[in-house]
């Protein structure tokens, strides 16, 4: 059973977000909070497997709600999924540092977005790498930072390098195989090493990684 903890601060959000979950065999919703604060609260409380954070609420925003969460080391299965609109989406990028594993837009359909809790929960990347990689592009070009090595950069193989910045270009495991002529459970091997090397939480951060150090 996968336990989804419900954050956002408007109550007919929270409460149809309920009744869609409700309705599933497997998920269930473990909690409810109405503030990043109590959202926090909550996650320590209950330790969900998946957290559905809004961004804009009172008190902390569900950004600093969600690193606040990712840091917590007795937090490390929950995973957090950010929940935006197009009119807010800039705040993604900042959700994904901080350690969300992925974000779902509120208007996608009831089907899709239970489907996204299970892929999280499973450890799979919440949306194709391409649209990750879309977003991030397009807002770190609006916003340029300088690049900022992630520190363990160094401790990656030429190949996991490489493996790196194709993901961050958007490639799948099976597009990675057939770009280098691998098979599909290496280009998988060197995903996950290079994930376990950077510490990143899902393929989303690993995305996220390349970009600040100037990868992509």
């Amino acid at each position: 059973m996968i336990s989804v903890l419900l954050v956002d601060d408007q109550d007919l959000v929270r409460m149809g977000l309920r009744a869609l979950i409700s309705g599933e065999a497997d998920v269930t919703v473990a909690g409810e909070a109405a503030d990043g604060i109590a959202a926090v609260a909550e996650a320590r409380r209950l330790r969900p497997d998946v957290v559905l954070m809004d961004i804009r609420m009172p008190g902390i925003d569900g950004i600093e709600a969600t690193r606040r969460i990712a840091e917590d080391p007795a937090l490390t299965a929950t995973r957090v999924v950010v929940l935006t609109t197009f009119e807010h989406d800039q705040y993604v990028v900042d959700g994904l540092r901080a350690g969300a594993s992925g974000f779902l837009l509120k208007n996608t359909p009831p089907a899709d977005l239970v489907t996204a809790i299970r892929t999280v929960h499973d450890g799979g990347a919440l949306l194709a790498p391409s649209a990750t990689r879309t977003l991030i592009r397009e807002f770190t070009a609006s916003s340029p930072r300088a690049p900022v090595p992630h520190p363990r950069i160094g401790d990656l193989t030429d190949r996991e390098h490489e493996v790196v910045c194709l993901v961050a270009q958007g490639m799948s495991n099976h597009e990675i195989a057939e770009h280098l002529v691998l098979s599909p459970a290496t280009a998988r091997t060197h995903v996950s090493r290079a994930m376990i090397k950077l510490s990143a939480r899902d393929r989303a951060q690993l995305v996220v990684f390349a970009y600040q150090s100037g990868l992509a």
